[in-house]
């Protein structure tokens, strides 16, 4: 049986070291708990897994298609079908010519950020800031916390919106609508919206739903890592008439469903076909002001094979996993706490993406689907993955950066190119304005040199 890890042989692991687990071979049918359990061990393993898959699939599929029997002509098809994937799917909001294009403001954000590093903050009081959640919510309590504190304490009004990651975006969007209104009603204060993962989505859901009764109410939405277009992950998963890859696409399953904590039923408004679907019935206000901000997770091995970032993930008691059989070990039917990789998860599924489509992402989301057409648009360089933006490590100085700054960020460049709108401020001299030495009264000036604050901004990112 294959062993469960535990946090101290994980910490006793040297860097370069990984589990040497043999994944379940289809001879030798495993429980649901043992098979989880071995998948989840066994990265390593997996990352053959995925070459070994990819070979395999390409070799039936040029082996039928040379001259395959009319009765092989249904096979054919499914192949061609999980063959294919999502390979014509990726990126297909960027690939539609009727769509505006988006602006790459990945510069100006960097110089925000060395601003921020400073300790200049001007973000306005006389707003009400909303975080929404996503995939991860199902982890607890405490995702945006620290966001939602560090706003307070720079006297912010910041509240997190309580939805359900695994509930539709149109039921979450309804939800995000009167809780947009009530915040107005008893503030008088308009709203910004900074929305992860799904929950860029559902935000978004809910402005484009509903625009009418919140053009009023809203002043614009950042989408942190969100599927706007869709996920590859998701629709690997769920998509019909594949056959084969069945590994693959369970050890994706595990890591959404005992990683992340995530319900598939999530996942079924994120695939392709869903976000065609809303899209064309419910676009995006063009006068809505938007910032989109995706990333790209590290695949080097050490992220692979350390337990830099935890999550556990609950399967049921396997008797004799302890090496012992006393009457401590729980009764069958407990739960036993796995630590699991969270960052490794993310790379492997990042890997697995780079692998099949040569597309790079966050390990859940493609970062061409992260853009949301007519969106000012982040772009950084530095490595960080989809769990980053709301579990971001200890900072061991004050001084060094985490997801409320970045957040911060986003929304100082949101709110900035709002004022310059209002003014009805050229490109050229969004520039200009961006380079001044002194503060104007709106306080989205610089108050150094361009240059300065982005080597700043970049030695800023560089500490992550």
């Amino acid at each position: 049986m294959t062993p469960v890890f535990s946090s101290t042989e994980n910490e006793q692991r040297t860097e370069g070291q990984q589990a040497n687990v043999t994944l379940p071979s289809a001879r030798e049918p495993l429980d649901p708990a043992s098979e989880n359990s071995s998948i989840l061990g066994n990265f390593g393993g997996a990352v053959s897994l995925f070459n070994a898959t990819s070979a395999a699939m390409l070799g039936m599929s040029q082996s039928l298609m040379s001259g395959p029997p009319a009765v092989w002509q249904g096979l054919v098809a499914r192949v061609q079908t999980t063959l294919r994937g999502s390979a014509d799917d990726i990126g297909w909001l960027l690939k539609d010519p009727t769509l505006p294009p988006v602006e790459d403001r990945t510069e100006r954000f960097v110089q925000l950020l060395g601003r921020i590093s400073n300790g200049v903050h001007v973000l306005p009081d006389n707003l009400v800031y909303l975080l929404v959640p996503g995939l991860f919510s199902n982890h607890g309590p405490l995702y945006f916390v620290d966001t939602k504190k560090y706003f307070s304490r720079l006297g912010l009004s910041c509240h997190i919106a309580r939805i359900h990651s695994e509930a539709a975006v149109e039921t979450n969007a309804r939800e995000l609508k009167e809780y947009i209104e009530e915040l107005y009603w008893g503030t008088g204060k308009r709203v910004v919206l900074l929305g992860h993962s799904k929950g860029g989505v559902d935000a978004a859901a809910a402005l484009s739903m509903f625009w009418p009764e919140l053009k009023d109410k809203v002043v614009g939405l950042v989408l942190a890592q969100s599927p706007y277009g869709g996920s590859p992950v998701a629709s690997d998963i769920l998509r019909e008439g594949q056959i084969a890859d069945f590994e693959t696409r369970r050890i994706l399953e595990v890591v959404i469903t005992k990683i992340i904590k995530g319900d598939m039923r999530s996942l079924e408004d994120l695939t392709y076909e869903k976000r065609r679907e809303f899209l064309a019935k419910n676009p995006l206000p063009s006068e809505l002001l938007t910032v989109s901000f995706h990333t790209e997770a590290s695949r080097a091995a050490s992220v692979l094979s350390t337990m830099s970032h935890i999550a556990h993930a609950e399967l049921p008691w396997l008797p004799g996993t302890s090496g012992t059989s006393t009457s401590e070990e729980p009764a069958a039917g407990a739960k036993l706490p796995v630590v699991i990789p969270l960052a490794a998860a993310m790379a492997l599924c990042a890997l697995h993406l780079d692998l099949r489509y040569g597309e790079k992402s966050d390990g859940l989301v493609a970062r061409k689907d992260a853009e949301v057409p007519g969106s000012l648009v982040v772009r950084p360089d530095k490595k960080l993955d989809h769990a980053w933006m709301v579990y971001s490590p200890s900072r061991k100085d004050a001084k060094d950066p985490d997801s409320s700054q970045m957040c911060e960020a986003l929304l100082t460049l949101l709110l900035e190119e709002e004022t310059m709108r209002k003014a009805g401020t050229s490109k050229g001299e969004k520039q200009a304005l961006e380079e001044m030495i002194a503060t104007d009264e709106s306080g989205f000036a610089s108050v150094k040199p361009a240059e300065e604050e982005i080597e700043v901004g970049n030695d800023y990112l560089e500490k992550l």
